[in-house]
């Protein structure tokens, strides 16, 4: 995560993030079958917060981003399991100081209305993850190496951080810098990415108390210099992949459920042999519903990479890079049906979809584009 020319230099309390909610104007509640799809930015002259779009899911067809809820630079949203609430990190100033974690609740027509914030218990917030039973959520610091807990209501509430993990300084050149959380299928186990150390941290879980501790071993030590960054696993648990923003590669894993130890199996680049690499940066990985693909982003050659999966060995080949037709794809979001691909532009505030080949994975933009500063976070909900 390095400083972002939308990006406020100002530090932001918690008890701020909310106060600068304004209200947004109510719409039509949205249809059954539909997808609403939250994108989080960082807030500037093109963005107000959180905006919120209409994805029709047969057809591909999409409405202009709306603001759904000002906050400043939500780079992060996740939606709760109940389906009623949204979370999303505020971040602080371009060193990673301040930010909050703010809850909103999700109206009939995708607009939202302010619950609590709380402090993140570190500086920097960046990522967020929420357990199956939607008890616990897990904030990642970047600014300071930390990952924290918080407890959510009933009622959407946030109390206040009661746990967290500083993660050490590594000598004089390698300094903690937590970028993502993930939650393990089974619910009984986190695994969290330390870019700054070259580490993947894990704790054990537990749901009933919403406890997190080390794990033994602590953490699986990844090559010098990869960072990682974002993680994914497969469908059912057997296998981890990070992609890794300094060494622009995706590292697969094994990913045992019952002793949660990882052990790598692969690395293989995001980028073809003729890319340099200079410039250039990992952000997000994303798996496909299906299993089949997974997908990553890449700064700098500013493309989607794709791959397919074996499902029996894990391993993953290779099915090409699609330019994301835009600048700086940090984000991007794979619908829940699997048919589409929304690229957000972070360096030209662009958001441009593509068509997802169900045999194939590969991607083909739709003509589809929206202008939206900064757009860096997707996430979808399906409309019952």
């Amino acid at each position: 995560m390095r400083p972002l020319h939308h990006l406020l230099t100002i530090l932001v309390p918690a008890a701020l993030i909310l106060a600068t909610l304004a209200p947004v104007h109510a719409a039509e509640p949205a249809k059954p079958g539909s997808v609403l799809v939250y994108i989080g930015t960082y807030t500037g002259k093109k963005s107000q917060g959180i905006y919120v779009s209409r994805l029709d899911p047969a057809t591909g067809v999409m409405s202009a981003p709306e603001l759904a809820g000002e906050m400043i630079n939500p780079s992060w949203v996740t939606i709760h399991p109940s389906r009623k609430f949204l979370y999303a990190v505020g971040e602080g100033g371009q060193k990673g100081g301040g930010g909050a974690v703010a809850g909103f609740g999700i109206g009939a027509d995708g607009k939202l209305t302010a619950i609590n914030a709380q402090e993140p218990n570190g500086k920097g917030p960046c990522h967020l993850a929420i357990d199956a039973t939607g008890k616990t959520i897990v904030v990642s610091n970047y600014g300071d190496g930390s990952i924290a807990s918080l407890a959510i209501a009933a009622d959407g509430q946030l109390a206040p951080s009661a746990w967290v993990d500083r993660h050490p300084t590594l000598g004089e050149k390698q300094k903690p810098h937590g970028h993502a959380s993930e939650f393990a299928p089974g619910n009984k186990f986190v695994l969290s990415c330390d870019a700054g150390i070259d580490r993947i941290y894990v704790y054990r879980f537990d749901a009933a108390t919403g406890a997190l501790t080390a794990n033994e071993p602590p953490f699986a030590t990844t090559v010098a210099d990869t960072h990682p960054r974002h993680l994914t696993f497969s469908a059912d648990g057997r296998f981890c992949y990070n992609i890794d923003e300094r060494s622009l590669s995706v590292t697969a894993f094994t990913f045992d459920a019952k002793l949660g130890v990882l052990n790598q199996i692969q690395s293989i680049p995001t980028i073809p042999k003729d890319f340099d690499g200079k410039g250039g940066s990992t952000a997000e990985l994303i798996m496909h519903p299906s299993g089949k693909f997974l997908y990553g982003s890449n700064r700098g050659h500013d493309s989607i990479v794709v791959y397919s999966v074996d499902a029996a060995t894990g391993r993953l080949t290779l099915v090409g890079h699609t330019s994301t037709e835009g600048k700086t794809p940090r984000g991007f979001g794979v619908d829940p049906s699997g048919r589409w691909l929304l690229a957000g532009n972070q360096g030209s505030d662009t958001i441009v979809q593509f068509k997802i080949d169900q045999a194939t994975g590969a991607l083909t933009p739709t003509g589809t584009r929206f202008e939206l500063g900064a757009p860096v976070c997707f996430q979808f909900l399906e409309v019952k």
